[in-house]
Order: structure tokens, then sequence, then C-alpha cells
């Protein structure tokens, strides 16, 4: 790849979970009555069709991990585990009595924080709770996030018991340096064992995430992190691009110099080396920042033309609710947003009151509802059309003359009612959404509120 282009186009960019994206929700147009509304109507169209998704936040970790964004609770004191099932388990209630009927749940993941910080026990009251309000879809797929530390076979089996198929074991990186800097010291026998133990009891796709551009990470790191991960042949893989946004996340990123992490050019080869040991080893490339073997659900979905992205990431189905129980989740009901209280304290609170523990959330207006299938279609499936009326809106004109730079410098194709991404294009399909985000062009942010696209 071009130096020139990573230079071009590395700017400050959303990763595109949703659309509109979080820091440009309208909070003046939402309440919690329009969720529990659009909510209803949504559920009503679809969960007979679909079903729901689940995404349940578990938040407890051990120690500070210093690539992660996530929302966490740092504590090694495991009796807060309990106190928690229970709340997120109210929560669910309140939902399944606004929505009148049994849900159907077509897809759970349990993220984190730690998921595995939680003992068989407690993990299996929280499934059964839920369980025991809900149906399951005949193609259900249950997933969760292992930290290769502490899961155990026991956590596996338990989970497997339950119905779950799918782990996801976060990886990053194998060099002790980079490990020691983000202080995430995990060595490669935690990481086969974990991965042996899931295929052995029977787990239909393992996945791994690695990273790259963490603070000291260099080629020959990335190389034989991912020659180590294709001994392990999983069956699905992440390759991100590391986020480093210690203007948001406070000190929890300044465990190092920003001088020790790699940039622009020097990052994107990192990528490059990483993308092309991928394709030698058979792992296809699907949708932003995913790989997998054609034997994998994500891969399949991808080639019918079924991949899904939300909050949760990318699915091989696509479910019009997600509710997000927990502190800190996302919940979509497609027609809006809304997230929960981020403190922990706050969720214990608002439960109590018997109330869902919603902080803001946004009601999108329809051409919201039109940009966000554009944007969804650009990440899913590198291409979009307008070829269809209700897909038109006033602003294409413009979305193609600033398209046009674009395909100039190879990035994409410019058809007569749609567009599609090139193999250069794929890097920067960030960019190519931006160009559709009319709330991003509308309101530059003042402040820097995104990582870096390249």
């Amino acid at each position: 790849m071009k130096n020139s282009l990573i230079q071009k186009y590395n700017v400050p960019g959303p990763r595109y979970t949703s659309y509109p994206t979080v820091p440009y929700w309208d909070e003046s147009h939402f309440n919690e009555d329009i969720w529990i509304e659009t909510l209803k109507k949504s559920f009503i169209e679809s969960n007979e069709s679909q079903g729901i998704s689940l995404y349940i936040h578990l938040p407890f970790c051990e120690s500070m991990c210093t690539f992660c964004g996530c929302n966490k609770r740092i504590t090694k004191n495991h009796e807060v585990e309990h106190p928690y099932i229970e709340a997120v388990l109210k929560e669910w209630v309140l939902y399944c009595q606004l929505l009148g009927e049994k849900p159907t749940i077509k897809e759970i993941h349990l993220g984190g924080g730690t998921p595995t910080f939680f003992s068989t026990k407690n993990l299996e009251d929280l499934i059964n709770g839920i369980l025991s309000y809900a149906h399951k879809a005949k193609d259900y797929e249950f997933s969760f996030e292992g930290h290769p530390n502490n899961t155990s076979r026991a956590h596996l089996q338990k989970l497997y018991d339950l119905g779950f198929r799918r782990v996801s074991f976060g990886v990053q990186d194998y060099s002790e340096k980079v490990q020691q800097a983000i202080h995430r010291e995990q060595p490669f026998h935690n990481v086969a064992k974990v991965t042996f133990w899931a295929k052995e009891i029977g787990y239909t796709s393992v996945s791994h995430d690695i990273i790259f551009g963490l603070p000291f990470q260099t080629v020959e790191d990335v190389i034989d992190t991912i020659e180590k991960t294709n001994s392990l042949r999983p069956d699905r893989l992440a390759f991100y691009s590391y986020a480093h946004v210690p203007w948001i996340k406070g000190n929890g990123q300044r465990g190092f110099k920003d001088e020790d992490v790699p940039k622009d050019d020097q990052k994107r080869k990192l990528y490059e080396v990483g993308k092309q040991l991928l394709f030698e080893n058979e792992y296809h490339e699907i949708g932003m920042d995913h790989f997998a073997l054609k034997t994998d659900s994500l891969y399949q979905a991808f080639q019918n033309g079924k991949l899904h992205r939300n909050f949760m990431g990318y699915s091989a189905s696509k479910t019009q609710v997600m509710i997000g129980l927990g502190v800190s989740s996302i919940s979509d009901s497609w027609y809006s947003f809304a997230q929960n209280v981020k403190s922990l304290e706050d969720y214990y609170q608002v439960l109590e009151w018997n109330k869902l523990p919603i902080a803001r959330g946004h009601l999108l207006t329809a051409e919201d509802l039109t940009i966000r299938k554009h944007i969804l279609n650009l990440m899913c499936q590198f291409e979009t059309s307008w070829e269809k009326d209700e897909d038109a809106f006033a602003e294409i004109p413009e979305v193609i003359e600033q398209l046009s730079e674009m395909e100039a410098d190879g990035l994409l194709i410019i058809e007569k009612q749609g567009i599609k991404v090139t193999e250069s294009g794929k890097p920067f399909v960030r960019n190519i959404c931006m160009a559709f985000d009319l709330r991003l062009k509308r309101k530059t942010p003042e402040t820097q509120l995104f990582s870096m696209t390249v």
C-alpha cells in the first residue's frame, strides 16, 4: 500500500458499530417512553420471524489491560458476582414484563470486562435465569469472551452444556515486551490450552482477537503472533487496530509513551504483513478487521450476503432487536438506541426503583435509517446501492463528489446507482463510510473523539 494514501486518509473516524455514532446521538428527542414504544414496535415486527439478540455486559476484571477501552471494574473480590447476576436478571424481568410475551432468543453474547471472572455456578444461574423467561430459536447462537489466563475447562464445559458453541479468546500479541506494556501477560501455552479444550468439548467456532499497532510492537512480533495463531487454527479471528485514545480513556492508556506506539506507515506495515500471512494460511477477509476459514459461519454469512454488524460486532445473522443488559450496555430497537448508566452504583440504584437503568439514547430519523443501511452495507459487504427509491437521499450528489477522489485513488468504483469497494480500498472502509455520515459532516467535532482510521 502506498504510504501517500495512508498519510492522506489516516484521520480520526468512527468504527461504525452504529449509525448515528454515539457522540452524535440527539438526546434532546429521546426519553424512556420513546425507547419502550420503539422496542415494542420492533419486537412485534420481528420476534416471531427473527427472534432477538441479548448482549450481557459482565464488567469485572482482576487486572487492568492498558489497551482496553471497555467499561470495567477492577477487583479481586469475587463476592461482587452474585449481586451483579441478580441485578442483570432483574433488568431482564423488567424487559420481559414490557414485551408482554415470551421473547425468542436468537443470540446471546457475554462480553466484558471478563465474563470468565465469574464462577461456573453464577454463569449457570445467569443463563438459566435468562432462558426461564424466553424461548430459544431453533438456530440460536450463544457466544462468550474468555480470558486465556482464567478460562477453565469447567467454564468451557458448563457454558457448552448451556448451549454455547462459540468462544472468543483475547490474544493481542505474544511478545513479552508488548504484553508487559499493555499489562496483559499470558503465555502461548495458556491460549493453546483453552483453544484445544474448546475444540475437544465441541465448540463449532473458536475465535482469537489479535491487535496491531500496540506499543513496542514490531513486524517480527506480528509474524510470530500470527504463526502461533495459525498453529492453533481458530475458525475465525479479529485483527484489530489498536485505538490509542488516552485523551478519552485517561491513565489506563498512559503506561507507555506516545512515541512507543507505531504510527502511520509503520503501523500500516504491521497490518499488511499480518493480513498477507492470514491470506496465505487460508483465512478470508470478512468485513472490517475480521477473517475466517471457509468452514466458519461468518464466512458463509458474508458469502450469502447475510453478514450483520451491531454493538456486539459482526454476526452471522441479523436481528432487528438487540437488548443490552448490564452496566453501560447499549440496546438497539432498530428505530432507536438506548444506553444504560455507566456507574455500577447507579445501575444498582435505578434497578432498586424497578426502573430500566437507561441513561441516554437516540431516536433514529428517516434519514438516519437510510444512511444506516448504506453504512451497514459497506461494513458488511463492501458495497451499497441506491437503486431503490427508499435507499436514495438528497445528498447523494455531494457524497459522490467526495467519493470521486477515492475512486481516483483506486479505493472504490462508482457505478450508476451505487459503489463497490476495491481490494485496495478495504483498509479504508471507515473513510468511505464517513462520506455517507451526514451527521459527522454537519458538525465536525471540536475535539478528537475517534481513533485514527488507518
